[in-house]
This record gives structure tokens, C-alpha cells and sequence, in this order.
């Protein structure tokens, strides 16, 4: 397939690339500069000059001499809804692929570091968490667009980690910089479902070989609490794993960062797995602890 993917020069989207090209796929990737231009090309992906603001028409019109579309930007509430309108609009009727990536923060729960008995399947309903709604709009029209000849789809991993990842164990070695111990919030029982990029990259794969129009598909292949994410990285670096206020999480990490912190999110992936065959391959999140790059996001100043 000739597949273009807008947010290749990001986290997933990069991995996204990367993945598929390595699959055979003709792969096109959307830059917003020239240094990120340059970046892609060294990576054997074509390049596409244009953004999610006043060069959109750019991205509309590489969309439509794709056969696929991925769409992982990470992109604000305006330039996300308007480039999922622009796109669903412009590939209506011509049975081409879009496949949306989502992330389970649409149905965290604000729990102040409590665990949560709160866990969903792809379509059991929940109450959307309020910062997240334009992404749940954007899902809606998506899925939505799937009856307007459209294949389009929807990916929702829970938190994601691999090589490069700022996810929450990058985040807690971040806190020993910042206060000289391993942080969590209340009791650090809140947990966010993970997986790992490599497994996401694959059920990405399977998406576009098989997924069906109107699709939703989480992935998840575990969980961990972060009081036990801490109490790891405290035993690495021979520090103290403590528990802070959400005010003091907000210092150290900021505010929508403690939010991450304190909240839980938890999913199950029934339709990736019963539909799409998914099966991840990586489940222990904590094998990353001792890695060298996350040992000197613990050193002050770096």
C-alpha cells in the first residue's frame, strides 16, 4: 500500500513509519519543516511539506493520492478537529483507509492516586474525561465516517513505552531531579493500562490488512500502579520512593502532567483480539528500569 502518515515525525507516528516501510509499504510521511523533511528522507520515507494549520490543503490532497492514512498527530483541540473534518470530507466515497490514533486518556479517571475498579472493553460506554472531549469528537467522526465510503478506523492504545518513550516511568525518574526521591501521588495505587510501541506498530498492521470499517481497537498488555513503578526506580537509583499532594505533583511535574500522574486508566482489547487476531509480545513495562537514558533524566539540570 502507499501509505501516508500525518505525525511521522513523532513517538508512534515515527515508529509507525518506520514499521511499515521496514513492511514493504511505500510510506510518506507529513513535515512540517525542513529539518524534519530531511529527517524522514534519511529514513527511507518520502517526505510531505504542509501542517495542520495554514498549510492543511497539503495534507488533504497527499491524503487522497494515498491508499492509507494515518493520522498520529499530536495536535491541538482546533487543528485536530479541523484535520479530522478536512480529511473525512475529502475521502468519503473512496474506499480508502483511515486509521485514527486515540489513546485511552478519553476515559481516565481522576482517582488522586486510588485505584480504580473502572475498566472498559472497545464499546462500553463511559463518561468521557472533560479535557479529552474534542478527542472523543474526533473518534465519533472517524467512526462515523466509516458509512460514507470511507474504511476508517479507530486505534486507542492505553500508555505506551518502548525506546524514546515519556511515559510515566520516565516521568518518575523526572521527579527524582526534582525533589531527590521517586514520586507518586496519594497512594500510588492509580494504574494506566500499557503496551508497548512494537506491539502497537503491529496492530496497526493488522488494521489495515483486515480491520473492518467502524472499527475500534484498543491495545493493552498490561498493568502496573505507579507506587510500584516508584519503589523500582527508587531501588535503581538507592533513593526514597515517597508519596506527594496532588499540589506538590503539580510542582514537580506540572499541571496536566500530576494529572496523568493521579489518574487511572484502564482497558481491555476484546474486539483487537477477536477481530484483528492481536496478540502483544511484550507485557512487563519494568524491564526499562536501569536503562541508561532514564538513569540521567534523575540527574538535576539534565
Amino acid at each position: 500500500m502507499d501509505i501516508f502518515v500525518i505525525g511521522a515525525t513523532g513517538f508512534v507516528g515515527g515508529a509507525l513509519a518506520r514499521h511499515l516501510a521496514a513492511e514493504g509499504h511505500t510510506v510518506t510521511g507529513l513535515a512540517r519543516t525542513e529539518t524534519a523533511a530531511v529527517g524522514l528522507h534519511a529514513q527511507g520515507i518520502t517526505p510531505v511539506e504542509g501542517d495542520l494549520e495554514e498549510r492543511r490543503p497539503a495534507v488533504v490532497e497527499a491524503a487522497l493520492r494515498a491508499d492509507g492514512v494515518i493520522y498520529a498527530a499530536q495536535a491541538g483541540e482546533e487543528q485536530e478537529t479541523a484535520a479530522v473534518q478536512d480529511l473525512t470530507r475529502a475521502l468519503a466515497g473512496t474506499g480508502k483507509t483511515l486509521v485514527f490514533l486515540s489513546g485511552s486518556g478519553v476515559l481516565l479517571r481522576r482517582t488522586a492516586g486510588a485505584w480504580s475498579p473502572d475498566v472498559y472493553a472497545e464499546h462500553e460506554p463511559f463518561t468521557p474525561e472533560p479535557l479529552a472531549d474534542f478527542r472523543r469528537a474526533a473518534e465519533d467522526a472517524v467512526l462515523a465516517a466509516a458509512s460514507e465510503g470511507l474504511r476508517a478506523m479507530v486505534v486507542r492504545p492505553g500508555l505506551i513505552w518502548g525506546p524514546g518513550d515519556h511515559g510515566h516511568i520516565s516521568m518518575i525518574y523526572q521527579s527524582v531531579a526534582a525533589t531527590g526521591g521517586a514520586c507518586y501521588v496519594g497512594e500510588g495505587l492509580n494504574t494506566y493500562s500499557h503496551v508497548h510501541i512494537d506491539d502497537v506498530t503491529f496492530l496497526f498492521s493488522l488494521a489495515l490488512e483486515k480491520g473492518r470499517p467502524g472499527g475500534l481497537y484498543h491495545a493493552v498488555a498490561g498493568e502496573t500502579p505507579n507506587r510500584w513503578i516508584a519503589e523500582r526506580v527508587a531501588a535503581d537509583l538507592d533513593v526514597e520512593a515517597r508519596s506527594v499532594t496532588p499540589e506538590e505533583a503539580a510542582e514537580v511535574w506540572g499541571e496536566f502532567g500530576a494529572l496523568i500522574m493521579a489518574a487511572s486508566s484502564r482497558i481491555r482489547a476484546v474486539s483487537a483480539q477477536q477481530e484483528l487476531g492481536w496478540q502483544p509480545q511484550h507485557t512487563d513495562m519494568l524491564t526499562m528500569i536501569g536503562e541508561d537514558r532514564l538513569r540521567r533524566l534523575a540527574t538535576p539540570g539534565a
